[in-house]
């Protein structure tokens, strides 16, 4: 099948892609709150590093194969990170230096998650930067070699307050290391229609680069890359957050035991607040229209409906339709909307323009989204609100030079 974000000039990929990787980052700041008023904090950073460990590896060698830079070693690894929605550039303004194939150091001077939550409290930077880092960082290395290992250098709590960079981290690969042992949860999130969807190969012959073989670069220019490496880049960032959706549904849904009616709710929340904030980054980033128009355009190349592989939406002038699909299958964020839910739907047509609504026909799986102009404007859904308490909904990208990084 077609990708949908194949109708997009290059142009418009190479901004599309890294906002993708962005809004991937945020379905932790619209989970994870939902988390904590129902579990608590500490079951809240199980339920982190349970998510991460059970998607990460799988998404990460899904990205290797589609751009041509498998391998074992530092290199690979820094690259996976590059096209990570748990490390969005600029956001996570990683900085990396190689000093062999086996060595190697990042920092990051720039840390949105950080700045995030830092204002709630030591407890909450030392859950996320020491409870789930640990072993979600090594989880994502994994997928390139098991015997790789990410130690601290220096790490937030910040002392002094102002400490930049934000975090230091050596990585080493060395025979010595024991083996990293997979989380319970891969082995069951590999089973899913998401984690084997296929995707259409790019193209060698298209104009622009067609894989990110070679050096590893101190920024991804995203605009040298050919439209179809960028299509491809983009089904798989959406793949990606779907994996990672699918992984906190399982962790959540531990927590939740036999009350379906409370994860099933967690979910919708997290769609929900996710769902605004992405179509509001998305329609500013491609300079779509407003109105029911740029609405449709929006759901489009949302990554609620994508890649096309794996959801099964038509879109007309003001209309989505959805039919039972792979994503149902699995429980993803498409089988939490529909006719009896329709905020996630709302949230969507409402970041255009608070004027629009939408109505929903038909049944929990094969239903119909009709997107139309009210006369009163609909104020911003809570969940929505709570995304925004993140720096990552109003972030802004700047230019960067890409350089190739040299072993030291």
């Amino acid at each position: 099948m077609t990708s949908r974000y194949a109708a997009l000039s290059r142009e418009q990929l190479a901004a599309l892609v890294p906002e993708l990787l962005l809004i991937g980052q945020l379905i932790d700041r619209s989970g994870m709150a939902w988390c904590i008023s129902n579990f608590g904090r500490e079951e809240m950073l199980q339920i982190a590093i349970e998510e991460w460990m059970g998607a990460s590896p799988i998404y990460t060698k899904r990205m290797q194969k589609a751009l041509k830079y498998e391998g074992t070693d530092v290199v690979t690894i820094f690259k996976g990170l590059q096209l990570d929605i748990g490390a969005p550039p600029q956001f996570m303004d990683f900085r990396y230096t190689v000093h062999d194939r086996w060595h190697g150091e990042f920092h990051l001077d720039h840390c949105g998650a950080l700045l995030d939550v830092e204002p709630m409290g030591e407890d909450y930077v030392r859950g996320m930067c020491h409870d789930i880092e640990d072993p979600t960082f090594d989880a994502t290395a994994v997928a390139t070699n098991r015997r790789a290992q990410i130690r601290p250098i220096h790490r937030p709590p910040r002392l002094p307050a102002d400490r930049h960079p934000h975090c230091a981290w050596t990585v080493i690969i060395d025979d010595s290391y024991p083996e990293i042992a997979d989380h319970p949860a891969l082995e069951v999130i590999a089973r899913t229609r998401a984690a084997r969807t296929d995707l259409d190969p790019i193209d060698p012959a298209d104009d622009g680069r067609g894989d990110y073989s070679g050096p590893l670069l101190s920024d991804v220019d995203f605009g040298v890359f050919s439209h179809s490496a960028l299509v491809r880049m983009a089904d798989e960032v959406c793949l990606q957050m779907h994996l990672l959706n699918l992984s906190f549904v399982l962790a959540v849904g531990a927590r939740a035991g036999t009350d379906a009616e409370l994860a099933r709710e967690i979910g919708v929340k997290q769609l929900t607040g996710l769902a605004g904030v992405a179509a509001e980054r998305i329609h500013a980033a491609l300079g779509l229209p407003g109105g029911v128009e740029g609405a449709v355009a929006t759901l489009q190349v949302h990554p609620l409906f994508n890649p096309a592989a794996y959801v099964d939406a038509a879109f007309g002038p003001d209309t989505v339709t959805v039919r039972r699909s792979p994503a149902h299958d699995d429980g993803a964020w498409i089988a939490l909307t529909g006719p009896a839910e329709r905020r996630p739907l709302q949230a969507c047509v409402q970041a255009v323009d608070p004027h629009l609504d939408v109505e929903v026909t038909g049944t929990e799986t094969d239903w119909t989204a009709h997107v139309a102009v009210t006369d009163t404007a609909a104020e911003e859904l809570s969940e929505v609100s709570v995304v925004k308490f993140s720096g990552g909904s109003t972030f802004e990208f700047g230019d960067r030079k890409s350089l190739p990084l040299t072993v030291v």
